[in-house]
Formats: C-alpha cells, structure tokens, sequence
C-alpha cells in the first residue's frame, strides 16, 4: 500500500479498522493520518493519530500490546483502511481483546457459524490469557501439549465410531475440532485457509 494513495479528510485523517488476521475479529476503530500510516508501513507495526492529545501513537508503546501488521488494504473509495494484525496482547486499554464487546447472542441460519465464533473464542483466550481457562493452559504450556490432546481426542473418535454410538461419536468429535482450532490458533493458520484447501478438493 502506497500512503499517496489513501484519500484522507478535511483534517487529514483516515479511519483505521483493526482486524485480526487469523481470527478476523475486529479489534478497534482508530484513525491514522498521513505520518502514522508511514510509520505502519515502514515498521510493520501500528501507528495512529490520536484526535484527543492531536499527536502520533505506537500502539503498545507503554502497554507491550502491539500489533504486528500482516497486510494493508483500502476500501473502493480509498478514504478507509483495513489493517490486518498479528496481536501481541489486548487491543482494548480495558484489557479486552477487542474494544467491540458482543451483543446477545442471535440466533443463526447457518450451523457453521460456531466455528467463526470458536475461533474468536480462542483468539481472545490466547490474547488475554485468562486465569482457570482450559484454552489458556493449552496455549501456555505449547505445541506439544496441545498435539498430544489432538492425538488423544483422535482416538477417542475412532473408539466412539467403533462402538457405534452416535452420542459418544458427537462429543468426541467436538472435543477433536476444539483442540484442532487451539493447533491452528497456535500455528498462526487461519481456519479459512483449511476451508480455502477443502473448497480445492471439490
């Protein structure tokens, strides 16, 4: 991306959406003019303007909560930016993993949808690291952990459909698809390129 490009406003800003890379949660809404979206570009970390103190910011500057930036987009009309992030802790100052709480859960048409909101799920537990959960003791203690629950819960699938029980199988395959998500969360491989490679096979 080329900042010349970006039409910004009257007051040379821009809007900046801050979206997660992997998970594709938007993180925050910031603005950037013409300063700190070079500085994005040029360390591959986020920059903003901030309309209150009307001066540049390093995201994580004083928090460690940066962001590493994995591409930059504009939309059609080039006055907004999408900036896609690799986060390294909350994006919120509250300590939230997005600065967008959820709204009452609504009911949904399509029965894939738990997957997307799974991986959220897991991308706020690996940002926020909260205390008690099973999510966060996977992600901390690593890789080898988290194979060895893959390996586990593989079997136990293959167990539950010899013995031909539904019930048992239905479990036990969601228990597999948790622990996939955590790996792929791990690995930093988005879900969508899973669903990219399953499209290919068709």
């Amino acid at each position: 991306m080329n900042a010349d490009e970006v039409r910004f406003d009257e007051k040379g800003l821009v809007p900046a959406i801050v979206q997660d890379a992997i998970s594709k949660e938007v993180l925050t809404l910031a603005y950037m003019n013409k300063e700190s979206l070079d500085k994005t570009i040029e360390s591959g970390e986020t920059w903003f303007f901030s309309r209150s103190r009307n001066e540049l910011w390093h995201k994580g500057a004083t928090s460690g909560n940066t962001q590493s930036v994995k591409e930059l987009r504009f939309d059609c009309d080039q006055d907004a930016v999408l900036v896609l992030v690799e986060p390294n802790g909350p994006a919120c100052h509250t300590g939230s993993y997005s600065c967008f709480e959820k709204g009452e859960a609504k009911a949904s048409n399509n029965p894939y949808a738990i997957l997307s909101e799974l991986e959220q799920v897991i991308a706020k537990r690996d940002t926020e690291r909260p205390e008690g959960s099973y999510t966060t003791y996977l992600l901390t203690e690593g890789v080898d952990k988290i194979l060895k629950k893959v390996g586990e819960e593989a079997s136990e699938v293959i167990i539950a459909a010899k013995n031909r029980s539904h019930d048992e199988l239905k479990w036990e395959a969601a228990d597999l698809i948790f622990h996939l998500l955590v790996l792929l969360r791990e690995q930093k491989l988005p879900f969508s390129e899973v669903m990219k490679a399953l499209e290919e096979r068709k």
